[in-house]
């Protein structure tokens, strides 16, 4: 099961609560262990592991990589014990021929998606990047991560070409907007308790929500730590609010953004009035 989002959309907490509710314990679990039961589509070390011989990853073109993922997936699921959830910031599509999923292998898919202008705030914060460094990122076509010693590069796409690719009308894709989470989690979890097919649980989701507050979470981050930090960001959970963007955006920053992304914002109900 794909966990999709662009980055800093809420992918991770949308996997807290998860975790939290399948481990159905009376503490938060620890975000350091959200890799239990799932697990990040980017791992370089299953990447390594599917190559032959003595090749090394830093050997390989993103192209190399990405014949590399079939195999990858397949690897993921023969593994899997249940459902695995896998976390994954690649459009959905294809990289010079080469899907960047696997559809053989795929139960469906969680997809998380965040007003832009809100994205782009996140996005300098975390990097460590100007808000029109930002900007200019989320429109390029086909801009992604670099090799890196723990994570292959992925495939990310604009931010419209991202949020477009996963939420075309399809049954097995549950779409979720992070501000309908922040406004009303009880309802909106309930959805993703409902379409993993699990039991209704008042008491149970209550709990998964309790348990991945966005403070508990960024409590836990100071107290020690998290894996997935960006080695530019000072934090990993920063403000996790909607509409930031009316304190710290200008004019000219709204507009640019609006200019490339306008069709699905106004689909998702992010354009401003």
């Amino acid at each position: 099961m794909w966990i999709a989002s662009y980055p800093k959309s809420g992918n991770t907490w949308v996997r807290a609560f998860i975790e939290n509710y399948i481990a159905n314990q009376n503490t938060p679990i620890d975000i350091n262990h959200l890799y239990n039961r799932s697990i990040s589509e980017s791992t370089a070390s299953l990447y390594q592991e599917c190559l032959d011989g003595d090749r090394t990853l830093d050997q390989l073109s993103t192209e190399e990589v990405c014949e590399l993922r079939p195999t990858v997936h397949g690897l993921i699921a023969s593994r899997a014990q249940g459902t695995t959830f896998v976390k994954t910031h690649n459009f959905l599509g294809e990289y010079k021929g080469k899907p960047l999923h696997t559809a053989s292998v795929t139960s469906g898919a969680i997809y998380v998606v965040r007003n832009p202008l809100d994205v782009v705030v996140s996005m300098s914060s975390y990097f460590g990047i100007s808000i029109d460094q930002a900007i200019d990122f989320m429109a390029e076509e086909m801009t992604g991560t670099p090799m890196e010693e723990a994570h292959v590069p992925q495939i990310i796409s604009s931010w419209s070409k991202n949020v477009s690719s996963w939420t075309n009308p399809d049954p097995s894709i549950l779409v979720l907007r992070y501000e309908d989470l922040l406004a009303n989690p009880k309802k909106w979890f309930r959805k993703v308790e409902s379409f993993l097919k699990l039991k209704k649980d008042p008491k149970r989701l209550k709990a998964a929500i309790e348990n991945s507050r966005f403070d508990k979470l960024k409590a836990q981050e100071r107290a020690s730590g998290f894996i997935e930090k960006h080695e530019n960001a000072k934090q990993f959970f920063n403000k996790g609010r909607a509409n930031q963007w009316r304190q710290l955006l200008e004019k000219g920053q709204i507009e640019r953004i609006i200019s490339m992304n306008g069709e699905l914002m106004a689909r998702f109900k992010y354009l401003p009035k």
